[in-house]
């Protein structure tokens, strides 16, 4: 493509640069460009892409996209914003795949995954819809998954999935989006036909700073979408559709009027009943997935299904077939234990407390949970984790989550601080995989053990390092050794 087609929908600022150039490739990491090359200057929370000019400049990019003009004879052109540059040229690069697609996005600090399978399953099997997902766990193209880095792809990669997606004959694409890749401008200039908002609670303050301002970020995805669909039981949803330029608006929940909502919930140890009611239209609900938010979860993939056309009625006969995700809710089996040990992601101080409510609803025993916080990332929660866990939980093993480049001991003092004040009995074992084998070897009959903060993930992250730790596999090694 040329430069002037790459650059496409622009305010160009000022340009030394030919915009007839054919360019090769575009490249927003100065170590990946070739000759030829078009490199995207991107301001970064650890580095400027401007200081990278030179290099991209020496390894033969062909002009460089930059908000401050760069020193010496570089061709290049000026704009006010590269992020969003960057998604408008990845837009015009891979020929705006998005318009090819039914594109629906999940916001909210809990639920956002166990959504998008619930959707892309409702849509497989009652619209014949072959569908992409994008989030946490891995990316999807129909039954094919995909290695994922992170929630929300940079906004060019996202350009290049979507194509891929659409190429491979996906009509749908249902993706989590994360607070940060909307302040990022990750998904700029994407229109969604559904927008979904799931709930909001405390968790990445140390990038929002206030949850006035994380509510905002969320909110940011509401301009974007033709229909917004948001849980009118959260406290935060006034304010989030105050300024939603949405054409449409769609509310569901269990307690407050809404659109959709949930009667007659039953909650049982392995699934969830309830009546979804919408206008004229009523279906009965059986979730084989265990917890109160799993009903928000249904709720809100039901909402998104029937704004595209998919009946009630067919909604909950795809989701009476469905069995949950990896790490959300996953029971561990433990075949010839009397104890359950449960698996969740919940690594925020709202699921945490939503998973050891849902625990002690069905425990015949005690409910033990193991979590530990992440390091380098808000401390703010710590503490109020572990407040969480002493109230609820009866017996507490904290240790540790991915440290990252924080001490382990040093994480699990500021947890402390909320936990020492409860009275219940707790243990710290710095170890996760000692920890997890501590939890099993004093198992009580009866009992639930809750590994929380882990979920999907199959490793540890300790100083920039990944080192393989898959839960599931330390549970069924150890159940080995018991047997012993």
């Amino acid at each position: 493509m040329t430069l002037k087609e790459l650059l496409a929908g622009l305010d160009i600022l000022s340009s030394s640069a030919d915009l007839n150039t054919d360019i090769h490739e575009v490249q927003y990491d100065s170590r990946l460009v070739e000759p030829g090359d078009l490199f995207i200057a991107v301001p970064g929370a650890a580095a400027d892409g401007h200081r990278f000019i030179p290099m991209a400049r020496e390894k033969g990019a062909a002009c460089v996209l930059c908000e401050k003009i760069p020193e010496g004879d570089v061709p290049f052109v000026q704009v006010a914003d590269t992020r969003r540059a960057l998604a408008v040229v990845g837009g015009n690069r891979f020929d705006h795949p998005a318009r090819e697609l039914t594109m629906i996005g999940i916001t909210g600090t809990s639920g956002k995954t166990t959504s998008t399978y619930l959707i892309k399953s409702i849509l497989e099997q009652k619209a014949g819809a072959k569908v992409g997902l994008i989030g946490t766990i891995q990316n999807m193209i129909g039954d094919r998954a995909l290695h994922t880095e992170r929630t929300t792809p940079e906004s060019f990669e996202l350009q290049r999935l979507l194509r891929e997606m659409s190429d491979a004959g996906c009509t749908h694409v249902v993706m989590e989006v994360s607070s940060h890749a909307l302040v990022l401008d990750r998904v700029y200039g994407i229109r969604f036909a559904v927008g979904v908002f799931t709930n909001l609670s405390q968790d990445h303050l140390d990038f929002h700073k206030t949850m006035e301002e994380y509510c905002d970020a969320k909110a940011l995805l509401m301009r974007q979408c033709d229909v917004g669909i948001y849980n009118a039981d959260d406290r935060w949803a006034t304010r989030l559709m105050e300024h939603a330029d949405c054409p449409r608006r769609f509310s569901y929940a269990v307690n407050a009027k809404a659109d959709l909502a949930a009667k007659n919930v039953a909650l049982h140890a392995g699934s969830v009943d309830f009546d979804a009611e919408a206008d004229t239209e009523w279906s009965h609900v059986h979730v084989g997935i265990p917890a109160l938010f799993t009903v928000y979860n249904t709720l809100d993939a039901m909402a998104c299904c029937w704004n595209l056309g998919v009946p009630l009625t067919e909604c909950a006969d795809a989701l009476a077939k469905n069995h949950g995700v990896k790490g959300r809710m996953e029971i561990i089996p433990t075949p010839g234990m009397d104890f359950t040990v449960l698996n969740d992601y919940a690594h925020k101080p709202d699921a945490l407390e939503k998973v050891l409510r849902s625990a002690k609803e069905f425990a015949k025993g005690r409910v033990v949970v193991l979590f530990g916080c992440g390091g380098d990332r808000d401390k703010t929660k710590r503490p109020v984790m572990g407040e969480i866990a002493g109230r609820l939980a009866d017996f507490v093993i904290v240790t540790s989550d991915n440290p990252r480049t924080e001490k382990p001991e040093a994480i699990i003092d500021d947890i402390l601080v909320g936990l020492r004040g409860c009275g219940t009995p707790h243990v710290t074992i710095p170890d996760r995989v000692a920890a997890i084998h501590y939890a099993m070897d004093n198992a009580q009959s009866g009992d639930v053990i809750v590994l929380a903060g882990k979920g999907h993930e199959d490793y540890q992250e300790i100083d920039h390092k990944h080192y393989p730790m898959d839960e599931r596999v330390i549970v069924a090694e150890h159940l080995r050794d018991m047997r012993k």
